[in-house]
């Protein structure tokens, strides 16, 4: 079995292109599933303070044997600590027995508050004193990564936006593309395959390579160029998701699938979410 491709990042780190997202696992799911994809061959882990199980991503990197610097750990800067990154990574550090993480995310812009320069400005300090790898953002818009960029001169190295067959947000991937920004996409499988695994398409190359639906997305993302991170506290399932390097999609196939895109997002609008 193979293993993800590194993809090169724009301040000279790579992040593998696959991953094992960790959104509403508790600590007690997030140690166990940890373990099995670290067993079964992912190095690439993605959480956030927000998801209260840091802990538990924590507990279970420092009971594997995997050297530290084979594991790309992501974690974010939530909304209402904007103001004082600093003391957030900290903590978010000591949850996880780190003495950095491989990428810091500013987890929403929430452009309300006008908080998200100012935060960026803080990130640029933390990652120059190397208790973050890289840094990047989450859901930020075309006119959101411009202000950062042109008041900083420093781009996020990834935005990680929701992306699925349903949610293509095609625009602002080719924004990213233009700006050496990596695409990773969040909800790659539209929350479960709702209105995605039913698809002709997608039933049909399920049959022609003997995958899963879900394998058949995921296979996508790789072969669009995207980084990805499902999510799954199943051991069965954090296996399917990983065995999608022995097949590729052909070029016509991707554009098949390119053709679901409604522009259908499942989470918040980053213009207008806060829930801080």
């Amino acid at each position: 079995m193979s293993n993800p491709k590194l993809i090169q990042l724009s301040d000279g780190n790579t992040i593998p292109q696959l991953g094992l997202g960790v959104w509403q696992a508790d600590n007690d799911q997030v140690i166990k599933a940890v373990h099995h994809a670290l067993d079964t061959g992912y190095r690439l882990i993605d959480t956030a303070a927000i998801y209260h199980n840091e802990e538990g991503v924590g507990k279970a990197l420092k009971q594997s044997t995997i050297p530290r610097d084979e594991l790309f750990i992501t974690t974010k800067l939530w909304n209402n600590d904007q103001s004082h990154a600093r003391g957030a990574l900290l903590e978010s550090l000591e949850r996880l027995q780190l003495d950095y993480v491989d990428l810091y995310l500013m987890h929403w812009p929430v452009p309300s508050r006008e908080l998200y320069l100012d935060a960026w400005k803080q990130m640029i300090v933390l990652q120059k004193e190397g208790l973050v790898k890289s840094i990047g953002v989450c859901n930020f818009k075309e006119e959101h990564l411009e202000r950062i960029i042109t008041e900083t001169g420093v781009s996020p190295v990834i935005n990680q936006i929701e992306i699925h067959p349903l949610m293509q947000q095609a625009s602002l991937r080719a924004w990213n593309t233009t700006h050496n920004i990596v695409t990773e996409s969040w909800s790659p499988l539209a929350q479960g395959g709702e209105g995605v695994f039913d698809q002709p398409i997608i039933q049909k190359l399920a049959e022609k390579y003997q995958k899963t639906p879900a394998q058949i997305v995921l296979r996508w993302h790789l072969d669009s160029g995207l980084v990805v991170i499902p999510k799954s506290v199943t051991p069965s399932r954090i296996e399917e998701n990983f065995h999608i390097f022995d097949f590729k999609l052909e070029k016509e196939e991707v554009a098949e699938i390119k053709q679901l895109d409604k522009g259908k997002r499942l989470g918040p609008d980053p213009d207008t979410f806060v829930d801080i």
